[in-house]
């Protein structure tokens, strides 16, 4: 896989990930609060299969290299 998530991008996607992760235990307690899961594997592996998909890349060229 190569990495193709930025530092803000990456960062963004974590504290996105944990809030909706949040709602599953606090607040509402729904599950949509799962969907939290994506954003947060995303944000930690940083790879995006559909920034793959679209051929969008957030990473600076000097933070490429494979993961």
């Amino acid at each position: 896989m190569t990495v193709n998530v930025g530092k803000l991008d990456r960062i963004i996607r974590v504290i996105v990930g944990i809030v909706l992760l949040a709602i599953v235990f606090i607040g509402p307690q729904t599950l949509w609060g799962l969907l939290g899961i994506i954003p947060l594997a995303t944000g930690l592996f940083r790879f995006c299969p559909l920034y793959t998909l679209i051929g969008f890349n957030s990473c600076p060229a000097s933070e490429k290299k494979d993961a």
